[in-house]
């Protein structure tokens, strides 16, 4: 049984009248836990409260499925008090670190107790709110730690498509290029007439044209290849397959490949067929170079998507394009968008930029756009709408999901209220867009929602700079 003397080596029931402590002492439950025992776990419903005399408590909360410590109690000292006061489920696992021996008073006692002393209750809810602090905190930043991952996830994956493809031109084009070089002293000592060469030049300057704006028909390009492959083996070269891709690539009529070759056909020298291994050759190592280059433009374009997300160059406020931002997320967002989620863009081109805080606007966008996206299953219909009004601008950000339940929907933008299974979402996400829109920018946010179409308004002021 819990006696009086144990009570007291804790401040907040020093403040407690001698009868009051005798009725904590009698109603007391006592629990002895084990090392790496479970006390409570994160999304149990409120139990009760809990007196701490002896031993070492943790507390962990899960994050991406990994049990992230967020705190710890030692005797003596007390918790459970905001499970109990909110009505919540617990937002922790409370673990035993060492052998503990603690007491339960149940949750009906506690409060009678808050509720007849007003000291008791001050003390109550001082600690109630610095430990509410420092959990949001945490919270917070892991939020931003997990939004950070995402973001790098998005952006590895995006890059490896385009630098891989900037690995194999340049791999793969000195080889071409050391070859092209011997054909050109080869032709060379062949004194061919400059016509001749004019011809050959000609043909594979138009090439050059046909790959860098890719004239040439995807959907026609097979065909062209079976066709080019049959001229080429009935001419007799040597592996033809490796060349009818590029030249057909370079949109190469046969007829011009007949010219071309008309003076060379009773050759018996490698100048038979090296004029057409020449122009393949060149096609290649240019297909090599656009490909490279666009592999290169893409990582850039992803570098300054992330640099103008980021805001990286310039103050915490500055004059942001709305649709900028909201283009940079999408990037970012790619490698979850493509393979199941149709984007619908409506963007008023009269919107203005506006002063704000650029990364915190897109870490708004970042979280309605990720959280439609979940809504979604990674499968539907995201639509992007702004609107310029007279004294502000709007953004609507629309998913084709099943909806929010209505007896929740005015819950969304409370402190670690989720809708998400434990581990999955801290209930933190839209709590941040609401401080960002509303507090930083003196905005509003607001919700309308049914199965198939959830849509979340975000309104901002149009300021003047450096207001």
């Amino acid at each position: 049984m819990l006696c009086l003397e144990e009570l007291l080596t804790l401040e907040l029931f020093q403040a407690l009248p001698r009868n009051r402590l005798d009725w904590i002492c009698d109603r007391a439950q006592t629990i002895d836990l084990k090392t790496d025992e479970v006390l409570i776990h994160e999304g149990d419903p409120p139990r009760g409260f809990f007196i701490l005399l002896c031993g070492h408590i943790g507390m962990t909360r899960r994050s991406d499925g990994l049990e992230m410590p967020i705190g710890q109690h030692e005797a003596p000292g007390f918790f459970g008090e905001i499970p109990v006061l909110t009505g919540e489920p617990a937002p922790v696992t409370v673990r035993a670190i060492t052998e503990c021996h603690l007491y339960e008073l149940s949750s009906e006692d506690f409060l009678t107790l808050l509720h007849e002393c007003r000291t008791f209750e001050q003390m109550v809810f001082q600690i109630v709110a610095k430990r509410s602090r420092g959990l949001e905190s945490f919270i917070r930043n892991r939020e931003k730690m997990a939004a950070l991952g995402t973001l790098a996830a998005g952006l590895a994956h995006e890059l490896n498509n385009p630098a891989a493809a900037l690995v194999r031109a340049l791999r793969d084009v000195t080889p071409a290029l050391l070859e092209l070089q011997r054909m050109n002293m080869v032709a060379g000592r062949h004194q061919i007439d400059e016509a001749h060469t004019q011809e050959w030049f000609k043909a594979r300057d138009e090439g050059y044209e046909a790959i860098i704006h890719k004239r040439v028909d995807p959907m026609t390009l097979s065909d062209r290849e079976d066709q080019m492959l049959n001229w080429l083996e009935d001419y007799g070269v040597e592996d033809a397959w490796k060349l009818a891709a590029p030249l057909a690539e370079g949109g190469i009529k046969i007829a011009t490949l007949e010219e071309l070759t008309t003076q060379w056909r009773d050759d018996l020298t490698e100048m038979r067929d090296m004029g057409v291994r020449w122009l393949a050759l060149s096609f290649e190592v240019m297909s090599m170079i656009a490909s490279g280059l666009r592999g290169a433009e893409r990582i850039a374009a992803l570098v300054q998507s992330m640099k103008s997300y980021s805001h990286l160059d310039q103050g915490a406020r500055q004059v942001v394009d709305v649709h900028e931002g909201l283009e940079d997320t999408l990037r970012l967002f790619s490698y979850k968008l493509k393979h199941g989620v149709e984007i619908r863009r409506s963007y008023d081109a009269a919107i203005p930029k506006i002063w704000a805080y650029g990364s915190e606007l897109n870490q708004v966008w970042t979280n309605l756009i990720d959280n439609a996206i979940d809504a979604m299953e990674d499968k539907g219909v995201l639509e992007i709408v702004t609107i310029h009004h007279s004294d502000r601008i709007e953004v609507q950000i629309i998913d084709s999901g099943s909806g929010i339940p209505p007896e929740i929907q005015s819950r969304i933008f409370e402190p670690f209220f989720t809708t998400k299974p434990v581990g999955k979402g801290s209930g933190l996400g839209l709590e941040v867009v609401r401080r960002i829109v509303e507090i930083r920018h003196q905005g509003t946010i607001t919700l309308a929602s049914k199965p198939g179409k959830t849509q979340l308004t975000v309104c901002l002021p149009i300021l003047q700079h450096g207001l």
